[in-house]
């Protein structure tokens, strides 16, 4: 992948050197204190209790050290990935006469408080609707690596523009039929059809944006494709348990991850990505 040198998005927000914050049991007592009196006194607690969480925060992140060097250059490389998403998607919402709003994508590091609540870095990147943010621990890309066998930049930066997907899809409104079904079998069926859709969204991405500035080198494409085979609902289900149980699905198979993504990379043409149009059983 041929990356350096290009622009970088400005909507990173590094929180790598933070912890999350959280406040110890007897920590949240004293704070609670400090704001009873001075509400008592007539001052605002709430510019208090701010406060004091600032300065918590603060002080973890003085804590936790600085990063490690080998993850700037993955750091830039992420930054321009989402420049590029910016670039795509911008021009894609003009054509249908609607305004892109750039997402913020927070690296952290281990743990992260976010608008859908705590997170532990063994959930992988995510996307939150509730503040249209994309979570990312650099390390998961050693993961995608190790654990995966999923090597390559293009394999990284198909990650990022699944999860980027997830926000194109806030952004229309998809969301909201997933959010819809109830929970269970058909909930889970829904939440295939989004993961899919997500896939192809990012292939569409890697079309477009090759068309605006080709960035794409031998080999580039299967390093995605391998790491949509990867993950798969049906291959890491088989790795953990030993079996497959398709009703708990909730990303679709590899074949299937494979498939849409290839669509999307393929033909670029958003009308084919209509995932919830299909039969269950035809995806």
């Amino acid at each position: 992948m041929e990356w350096k040198g290009r622009r970088e998005s400005e909507n990173i927000e590094d929180r790598r050197m933070l912890t999350t914050g959280r406040v110890a049991v007897g920590g949240g007592i004293g704070i609670l204190l400090i704001a009873l009196v001075t509400y008592l006194l007539g001052g605002d607690p709430q510019k208090v209790l701010q406060l004091l969480q600032n300065q918590q925060q603060q002080g973890a992140g003085e804590n936790a050290g600085p990063p490690d060097p080998k993850e700037e250059e993955l750091k830039h490389f992420v930054g321009v990935v989402l420049a590029d998403t910016e670039d795509v998607w911008q021009d894609q919402f003009a054509k249908m006469n609607k305004k892109y709003e750039k997402p913020v994508l927070v690296l952290f590091r281990q743990q992260v408080e976010s608008a859908c609540g705590f997170a532990d870095a063994a959930v992988g990147p995510f996307y939150c609707p509730g503040d249209h943010k994309v979570y990312l621990d650099l390390s998961f890309f050693d993961e995608l690596k190790n654990r995966f066998k999923a090597p390559g930049e293009f394999a990284q930066a198909y990650v990022i523009a699944h999860e980027i997907g997830h926000h194109v899809q806030n952004l229309l409104h998809i969301s909201d039929r997933v959010h819809a079904a109830e929970k269970g079998p058909e909930r889970n069926r829904m939440s295939v059809r989004l993961e899919l859709q997500a896939d192809f969204l990012a292939g569409y991405w890697a079309y477009h944006a090759q068309k605006r500035q080709p960035f794409l080198q031998p080999g580039d494409l299967e390093d995605a494709l391998r790491a949509a085979n990867a993950i798969g609902d049906d291959r890491l289900q088989k790795q953990a348990r030993g079996r497959v149980v398709p009703d708990s699905f909730t990303h679709g198979t590899s074949e299937q991850r494979i498939r849409w993504f290839r669509r999307g990379f393929e033909t670029g043409d958003f009308s084919k990505g209509d995932t919830f149009k299909i039969p269950y059983e035809d995806l």
